[in-house]
């Protein structure tokens, strides 16, 4: 007896085994079932040796229980001891998996198909699985056949008998016999209907391709055709009941539980299609109608039931056409939009825990693979497998992956569909989800051969193997194109660990033309000349791109432009590549390199300005996550500008310094903002757009304003030395003002001065429009950098009134001649440049104005509204689209801020939330004060919002302003992706957009119009 407060030397064997609750097992050990073997040292060992010893003692107990009489029991226990195969296979399952657990406990006779253990045992095949199920002539004896079948399939499996290919193989192949039983049973029910028609099976998926997992969707196609004489109507009819019956006969629940769902919307037209057509209509089908995904899923189609011959003439009569997809237009987009889509439907929670789904899961494997064989099967037969592992070995054969990248690839695969096995034997249940149990974790650890720290080993192995395929699928595509293109194959080559490299097979450059026109390339052969020019060499420069251009090409084909990605990044390298800085940076910063490939690919504006100084792409790297690329604030940029413009010996070499700075930060803005738009891979593309909008046009806005500050200093030095004979103010005006300035807008501005004393009149005002006149010629001078073009049209008496005023000049003119107009665009003015103090004076000066003591009157609403009207009718450029014109079309810019302007006009004087220069922080002031409902307000923001993306979008894909959707369909395209639209997405675009401005266009005719 153990003495009180010790534990029990069995306590201790037990936990020293792997039990996990030690008490519980140490009283099923009590219990008489095991009397005879209970002290036998071989069974805790065995016990020791499963994934869950816990659960193979229960499930033992239990088979010990459910025999039938001692005589049974006792030739258990016997050969249980003296049958070290048959011990650990038994033992081995009922460690694994709960689920066989219980079906032995159901069936205790069973175990005896865990008792022979000779050759032919050990790898069978359909032959031997269809006499396993032979004697089942209903669904419930089919079940209990198959679950018999499948013992011995989870007991090579837990024990290494069969590796994971020979597993899943044998999975299908059990699948395969179990279709036929089950068609067998259908026809027996219906002979009529089955003398009347020939019916094939089809199986896709992961049944077609021989690779089957324990629980998964048995996909299957059907083919039908009469026997001579029979009419066809009545045939098809005929074999649609057959084919039911046999899907219900397989994934109906019984006692018995069911096998697995029979799932047949693979077919033509998916679930409205019939269930059974002939091979001419199938064949009609996928030559006028079929999609890429559909040929994608014909390269698993395998005849395993019904009329062989049949399902044979099916898959050579689409054969030619699967081979023929990649010829299709639009077939890299159609591969990559289903992918996306996968991953997009992901639940959020779950996405950690995807083996099969997420980024590095198993489905990017067989995504790589199969677009790689649809490219490249056209020509080499050797690729047509269904199998993943079999066709990615031929892959690695025939040169069209690095041998020594499948070879990780195989690695990650294998370990991946092992754990997914694993986990679904446990209930049989169809899952790709880890379990966030630890007791689940450890039992699938354990199961793996991971037993130090089974939870801790079985995450870094998973993680390991999950970025070693994140890595590498889309490396898997591009990698070898370096070896098409080499010069120096030593450096190149990527062999097996071991392999001489003349023992990798190169893809040939017809192969590598091929493939970069698939994956989205319009002119390869331009790209295969970058390639050589950036890979082939000896120099560290070239060593270091052979190592990034995998990657690169990759991020630049998930672009609306890969050439031109390609081709910026050969101008940069050029330009940069001797720099050991630059060289550093790729190497060396996570984000620097997948930025660069983000910018270079997005469109003209950011590319043109950094070729213009290439050493601004030393911002893409700055920091973690890139936050080189915040914009600066307005303070780092006055003091930088302005210490610059002290230290020039001119104005010309000042304004020069000052404009160099506005061209890096704007390229430092664009990035920002594509960055921020397209996400990156370990970064998500912004969720709030409002405030990413915010960001861009405060930058651009605060940038202008310190180039004009810095123009202003050096004028003022060059002209008059430290003091100018006239205080001298710039005021924004328009988007300038409201800090919502985009990449291609003018600086709207007015200019203000007021004589210094004892400074007579007209000398202050020729000194002040000489200071104009001065900047806006040494802004405009041509140069590397762009313009800044300064617009002054709002003054008062517009063009035909003098350039520059006196404040007391402004006064006279708003007290006698100002309108309603004036009074408008004046709601967007502030100083932005000069004398602060005569700036606040000149808002002190107008605020009257644009705030109106009991606010406007109806004859100026009336005149407001008569003027917006007019603007629609006569400023809209002929032959544009009033639904998709971003400034003056229905619901866009124009229509949202004349609205929040009104009320400004209206209310601003009780509001003072309402007197802002910001269209969105003027709408949520007016939502504030209650003067629209939240819904409308979130309406006209939306609208706001979208409009200004669209014209960011514009700008940064055609290096040039615009108003509205470009026409050409790779900048369309481009403008899609930065908006968030995958490829093939530019309808879904344009709907939405014109679906947000209809809506916003709604709220404008109630609020602004009084509809």
């Amino acid at each position: 007896m153990t003495a009180p407060g010790r534990r029990s030397s069995t306590f201790t064997r037990l936990l020293r085994h792997g039990f996990t609750d030690p008490s519980a097992a140490e009283r099923l050990l009590e219990s008489a079932e095991l009397a005879p073997i209970r002290n036998d040292p071989v069974l805790l060992e065995a016990l020791g040796a499963t994934a869950d010893p816990d659960l193979a003692l229960q499930g033992l107990v239990r088979l010990l229980e459910a025999q039938p009489e001692p005589t049974a029991r006792r030739e258990l226990t016997d050969t249980l001891i003296a049958a070290k195969p048959l011990r650990d296979r038994l033992l081995g399952v009922l460690g694994a998996s709960a689920a066989l657990g219980d079906h032995l406990a159901r069936h205790p006779h069973d175990w005896h198909a865990l008792v022979m253990y000779e050759p032919r045992d050990l790898h069978p095949g359909v032959e031997e699985f269809e006499r396993g199920l032979a004697e089942a002539t209903d669904p419930v004896a089919l079940r209990v056949a198959y679950r018999r079948c499948l013992l011995s399939i989870a007991a090579r499996d837990v024990c290494g008998t069969t590796d994971l290919a020979q597993t899943a193989a044998e999975l299908a192949d059990l699948a395969t016999a179990t279709l036929r039983a089950a068609l067998a049973i259908a026809s027996a029910a219906a002979p009529d209907d089955a003398a009347l028609c020939r019916l094939a099976v089809i199986a896709m998926g992961k049944c077609g391709g021989h690779e089957l997992n324990y629980i998964s969707d048995v996909d299957v196609i059907y083919v039908g055709e009469a026997v001579d004489g029979a009419d066809e109507g009545k045939a098809l009819r005929a074999a649609t009941k057959l084919a039911a019956h046999m899907m219900r006969i397989c994934s109906e629940t019984t006692v018995e539980g069911s096998i697995w769902p029979v799932d047949a919307n693979l077919r033509p037209e998916g679930r409205n299609g019939p269930l059974v057509r002939t091979l001419a209509s199938h064949l009609a089908y996928y030559q006028r109608w079929a999609k890429t995904w559909e040929f994608q899923a014909l390269l698993k189609a395998r005849p395993v039931a019904g009329d062989l011959a049949l399902g044979a003439e099916y898959v050579a009569a689409l054969e030619p056409l699967v081979w023929k997809a990649a010829e299709r237009e639009n077939f890299v987009t159609d591969v990559q939009k289903m992918r996306r889509r996968v991953v997009e439907n992901i639940p959020a929670a779950e996405i950690d825990r995807e083996l099969k789904l997420a980024p590095g899961g198993l489905r990017d494997v067989e995504f790589a693979v199969q677009l790689l064989q649809l490219v490249h099967g056209r020509a080499d037969t050797s690729l047509r497998s269904g199998t993943t592992l079999v066709a990615l070995e031929a892959l690695a054969a025939g040169g069209y992956v690095g041998r020594e990248d499948a070879a990780r690839l195989d690695d990650a695969y294998r370990f991946l569909r092992t754990m997914e096995h694993r986990i679904q034997l446990y209930r049989l249940r169809r899952t790709h989800l880890v379990p966030v149990e630890e007791a689940d974790q450890r039992r699938l650890g354990r199961s793996m051969g991971l037993r130090t720290d089974p939870v801790a080993e079985l995450n870094r192995e998973w993680k390991r193997h999950a970025t070693v395929v994140r890595r590498l699928h889309e490396k898997l595509f591009y990698r070898p194109l370096l070896d098409a293109v080499a010069q120096l194959s030593p450096t190149l080559e990527f062999t097996r660990a071991g392999g001489p490299p003349s023992g990798e097979t190169r893809l040939s450059p017809q192969a590598a033309r091929e493939r970069l026109v698939a994956l989205g390339y319009n002119d390869p052969a331009a790209a295969l000349r970058h390639i050589e020019a950036l890979a082939s060499g000896v120099t560290r420069k070239a060593a270091i791109q052979r190592t990034l251009l995998p990657v690169l090409l990759g991020w630049f084909a998930d672009s609306a432009d890969p050439d031109a990605g390609l081709l910026n990044f050969r101008k940069v390298s050029d330009a940069l590549g001797k720099t050991p800085w630059y060289l550093r940076l790729l190497r060396d910063e996570g984000a620097a390199a997948e930025n660069l490939a983000r910018v270079l690919s997005a469109g003209r504006l950011a590319p043109d300005l950094l070729m213009r100084a290439p050493e601004a792409v030393a911002l893409l790297g700055d920091g973690d996550g890139g936050s080189g690329l915040e914009p600066r604030e307005r303070a780092h940029l006055d003091q930088e500008i302005l210490a610059a413009v002290g230290r020039a010996d001119d104005a010309v070499q000042a304004v020069t310094f000052a404009r160099g700075v506005r061209r890096r930060e704007l390229f430092r803005t664009a990035a920002f903002d594509i960055v921020g738009s397209y996400g990156t891979e370990t970064q998500p593309a912004a969720a709030d757009q409002g405030a990413l909008v915010d960001r861009v046009g405060g930058a651009v806005s605060d940038l202008t304003a310190a180039t004009l500050a810095g123009t202003l200093r050096a004028v003022v030095r060059a002209g008059w030395g430290d003091t100018l004979p006239t205080r001298f103010a710039v005021i924004g005006m328009g988007r300038f003002g409201g800090h919502e300035l985009g990449y291609g807008s003018d600086a709207d501005v007015l200019f203000v001065h007021e004589p210094r004393e004892g400074v007579p009149e007209r000398e202050a005002s020729d000194a002040a429009n000489r200071v104009v006149s001065e900047m806006r010629r040494l802004l405009q001078v041509a140069s590397s950098d762009p313009p800044l073009l300064i617009d002054a049209d709002l003054r008062p008496e517009g063009k035909s009134g003098p350039l520059v005023r006196s404040l007391n000049s402004y006064e006279a003119y708003y007290r006698r001649w100002s309108l309603v107009w004036e009074s408008q665009a004046l709601l967007r003015a502030e100083p932005v440049a000069g004398d602060a103090e005569l700036g606040r004076r000149f808002i002190e000066l107008i605020d009257p104005l644009r705030y109106p003591a009991e606010g406007l009157g109806d004859d100026a609403v009336r005149e407001i509204r008569r003027l917006k009207a007019r603007m629609e009718s006569e400023r809209l450029p002929r032959g544009a689209d009033p639904t998709l014109h971003t400034k003056l079309g229905r619901g866009g810019l124009s229509d949202v801020e004349w609205t929040v302007q009104l009320m400004q006009l209206r209310h601003g004087w009780t509001e003072p939330g309402l007197r802002t220069t910001r269209t969105r922080e003027g709408l949520a002031a007016t939502c504030a004060a209650e003067l629209i409902s939240v819904e409308d307000a979130a309406t006209l923001d939306e609208a706001w919002v979208l409009a200004t993306r669209v014209r960011n979008a514009v700008m940064l894909v055609r290096g040039r302003a615009g108003d509205t959707f470009p026409s050409e369909p790779r900048e369309l395209a481009a403008v899609g992706r930065y908006l968030g639209y995958g490829p093939g997405h530019v309808g879904d675009m344009l709907d939405d957009y014109r679906r947000t401005t209809r809506r916003a266009r709604g709220v404008v005719d109630v609020l602004f119009y009084g509809a």
